[in-house]
């Protein structure tokens, strides 16, 4: 099992790009979350099998059709910090 967190920045709030994640990321079998933060970004947290987990991140580089991703900056994380299925917030 393979643990990511990415943080997404453009216009990524207001776009339905947390709904976006969740629909590939239930998919593709993951677990994890999509938060909207403070400062514009959206924080993903995603665990499953390390092929899905890649495949999740690289849609997250371009998102729903309303979204513009200017960046993903992508880090590895503890799977005890993964929730049960996939939520957002």
């Amino acid at each position: 099992m393979q643990c990511k967190r990415a943080w997404v920045s453009g216009r990524v709030q207001g776009v339905s790009f947390r709904a976006f994640t969740r629909m590939q990321a239930e998919r593709l079998g993951l677990r994890g979350h999509a938060l909207n933060l403070p400062d514009g970004r959206v924080e993903v947290l995603v665990c499953g099998q390390a092929q899905a987990v890649e495949a999740l991140l690289h849609r997250l580089h371009v998102g729903p059709p309303a979204a513009r991703v200017d960046a993903v900056h992508v880090e590895t994380a503890d799977v005890a910090q993964c929730p049960p299925g996939f939520r957002i917030g």
